[in-house]
């Protein structure tokens, strides 16, 4: 008898109808349903929020006199962002080939790695430990020793973000891999379809929501990882501009460092939840 109901639900990327949905997916916030707000009023509630919180901010700062080396006000960030974006640029583009390097090589061997432990029982046996170790250890604690055999160049970096990313991505696609309709599997194969094909036309396809979550995952901590080495060692990099900044009291900078990291990390979310709405929409 071939079980017919999966045991997990996969996340959604489309528009639910299911108002009772409750399962965990990209597009589970409301505001991001349909890829944009339902109506000007949302709009203009978004916008008078931040319009409330940056304020807010600007005006408590100025009115309680807080120094700017405790605490800027948005003002001076947003100058300093302007001002020192030329200095900064070059920073973030060292971040962005870290990231677009390492991550690339992470979750490649993530997605090989994903297919191989679905189709190879033996091999999950002997990686889920290793890969346990991955998960659980803070890659970070690693850079030091990746900077005493590679120095202070991309490297150890690029290292240090493959191994943190790769895991996500491994995770997420065995998951998604794992979860398909057994129903679909024996019709494929009562049509002489071989193991190849069925992964290929029917895994793969069915998996693809939760690979592109652990893709998005990946990439997330693949930019903190890269952050993080670059504030571990090394003379490059938006991480070192971080200790820079924090070092010399130069707080307007430090958060106009921030909130380009915080563009990035939404950046990410918004391009793969692009990429699911086109690839993964058939899921709702």
């Amino acid at each position: 008898m071939v079980d017919r109901e999966l045991g997990d639900k996969i996340p959604t990327f489309g528009d639910s109808q299911d108002k009772g949905d409750q399962s965990v997916g990209l597009t589970n916030l409301s505001a991001f349903k349909g890829g944009e707000a339902r109506s000007a009023l949302e709009i203009a509630a978004i916008i008078a929020v931040a319009v409330v919180i940056v304020g807010g901010a600007e005006l408590l700062l100025r009115v309680f006199e807080v120094p700017q080396f405790v605490l800027p006000p948005p003002s001076a960030i947003l100058t300093a962002l302007v001002v020192d974006f030329p200095f900064i640029a070059p920073h973030l583009g060292h971040t962005l080939i870290e990231l677009f390097a390492g991550y690339a090589i992470g979750a490649s061997i993530g997605l090989v790695l994903a297919a191989l432990i679905t189709q190879v029982p033996f091999a999950e046996k002997i990686i889920a430990p290793y890969i346990l170790m991955l998960v659980t250890t803070p890659m970070l604690a690693l850079v030091p020793l990746l900077i005493l055999r590679f120095g202070f160049g991309y490297e150890p970096r690029i290292i240090a973000v493959a191994l943190a990313s790769g895991p996500m991505v491994m995770i997420n696609a065995a998951t998604g891999f794992r979860r398909v309709d057994l129903a679909k599997i024996a019709l494929a194969r009562s049509f002489g379809a071989n193991t190849i094909q069925i992964f290929m036309k029917i895994r793969v396809p069915m998996a693809l929501p939760m690979i592109i979550v652990g893709l998005m995952i990946g990439a997330i901590f693949g930019l903190l990882t890269a952050v993080g080495a670059e504030m571990v060692g090394g003379g490059f990099g938006l991480g070192n501009r971080l200790t820079t900044y924090s070092a010399t009291i130069q707080m307007p900078q430090f958060f106009a460092v921030i909130l380009i990291l915080s563009t990035l990390g939404i950046l990410i979310y918004v391009t793969f939840f692009l990429i699911g709405k086109k690839w993964a929409g058939w899921e709702s």
